[in-house]
């Protein structure tokens, strides 16, 4: 674990997640995503579905002052999770939420700021990710932290949902 870190205002962790978190992070991604209208109940399963991507990737949250989980992230260093990786160089990240109450305070910027510094540990070089057209305030997050678009590898997961593919070079 990271230790505590300030981040506008507020003090939080930013590091693994344990098993015991496991449920929290899983009702949290799912609930906001299907609140928001980015998952089909399909996909809200594969959300909530927090065992079974801890197998895959690198999960990270963000715990606030109290301990809890207020954010997380998958990270994917060496498996094809990201679904977007086509190189042992790159990493991708997914399934990045932030709490609703607990957003504006650059939660955020900070997993996938620790989601950069972990792959760069790695020896990656390159970092992707996937997100939705609608996803807008995630889109300024990326571009923030120095994203760029990367349409040649836009996909679409089932017919009728189309994917935007960012990186940035670590």
């Amino acid at each position: 674990m990271t230790p505590s870190t300030p981040i506008r205002g507020a003090t939080v962790d930013i590091g693994p997640a344990r098993a015991d978190e496991h449920d929290r992070i899983g009702r949290l991604t799912a609930g906001v995503y299907t609140a928001e209208g980015f998952a089909s109940p399909d996909y809200a399963q594969q959300l909530a579905d927090v065992a079974g991507r801890a197998d895959r990737a690198e999960l990270l949250v963000a715990r606030d002052g109290d301990g809890r989980v207020v954010g997380s992230v998958a990270l994917a260093l060496t498996d094809d999770f990201g679904q977007v990786t086509e190189a042992d160089d790159e990493a991708a990240f997914r399934m990045l939420v932030v709490d609703p109450a607990a957003r504006g305070q650059g939660l955020g910027e900070a997993l996938v700021q620790a989601c950069l510094d972990r792959a760069r540990a790695a020896g990656k070089r390159r970092m992707l990710l996937s997100t939705s057209p609608e996803m807008t305030t995630a889109h300024r997050i990326y571009e923030r932290l120095g994203f760029t678009r990367l349409p040649e590898r836009d996909w679409s997961p089932v017919p009728g949902i189309d994917l935007r593919v960012y990186a940035r070079e670590l």
